[in-house]
């Protein structure tokens, strides 16, 4: 049962490692393009989610919800406004750009909220448990895993099911070619980096309900998700969240084993996974 239990929960954990990586994927699948800021936007949406929720007592869902619309808007104009005018046949471009652009944020952070350690306040989520078959589970890690799979099943019917969906599929493909239909790849860009950031910003809402935060986590974050979209295979989504899942069970495993090893041993999973699989379970972007 012990062994079951560190299995469960690191599957829970996982879920949240795989929504760290979902925004990150979805952007590089459409538009090519490696956001190394990735890890500072979710610290930020962490930030704001804690702002509104000590100075607006906003509870923990509308808290997820307010910081995601704010994470579209972010999206959106840092894709039109700066992105767009980078991306292209070198992906160095946007590459440095957005390196510039996480150093700029972490310090601004720093500066703005100082060093301290931060959390979200996630009330009685936070200690609840239930009980499965004589297993206790913690309530907040299973709202993780169910918030997780929402946005992971909302994005793909996204994709797969409306002309939003269709128009991004074409973008991704061949950006030029949907300009004769009368579609502007630019916007249709825009407005997937507005996705992409949102969905960022719900793990980062999570994850200061979860554990503590500073300005300087967001490399820790970025580091998780680059694993977790290179275990699934670059771009693809459902794979993403197998990697997200693995990563987790050996982060929990390892703790079992060394309670200062756990994420040493997520590391040597994703090692292995690069030595054995190169290409990632996915093989191709979906």
């Amino acid at each position: 049962m012990d062994w079951v239990s560190t299995i469960v929960n690191g599957l829970l954990i996982g879920s949240l490692y795989g929504l760290f990586g979902l925004g990150l994927a979805f952007a590089f699948g459409i538009m090519r393009i490696v956001n190394v800021a990735h890890g500072e936007f979710i610290v930020l949406a962490a930030y704001i989610g804690y702002f509104l929720s000590t100075s607006l007592g906003l509870p923990p869902a509308l808290n997820v919800i307010v910081v995601a619309l704010i994470g579209v808007a972010i999206g959106y104009l840092l894709q039109a406004g700066l992105l767009n005018r980078v991306i292209g046949a070198d992906p160095l471009r946007p590459l440095i750009l957005t390196f510039g652009l996480s150093i700029i944020m972490r310090n601004a952070m720093a500066e703005l909220f100082g060093a301290d350690l931060r959390s979200i306040d996630a009330g009685a989520l936070k200690t609840a448990s239930v009980d499965f078959g004589g297993l206790s589970i913690g309530v907040l890690p299973l709202v993780l895993f169910v918030v997780t799979a929402a946005c992971f099943g909302l994005l793909f019917w996204i994709i797969r099911q409306t002309r939003f969906g269709r128009n991004i599929r074409a973008a991704a493909d061949d950006a030029d070619t949907i300009e004769i239909f009368g579609v502007d790849h630019r916007r249709i860009y825009a407005a997937a980096m507005g996705i992409a950031i949102a969905m960022s910003c719900v793990a980062g809402v999570l994850l200061g309900m979860r554990s503590g935060f500073t300005p300087f986590s967001g490399v820790d974050r970025l580091l998780i998700a680059l694993e977790v979209v290179i275990i699934g295979g670059a771009g693809s989504m459902f794979y993403t969240f197998f990697g997200g899942l693995l990563l987790g069970v050996a982060h929990l495993v390892g703790l079992k084993f060394d309670p200062g090893s756990g994420l040493l041993f997520a590391h040597l999973t994703f090692l292995a996974v690069l030595l054995f699989r190169p290409q990632g379970f996915a093989g191709v972007r979906t």
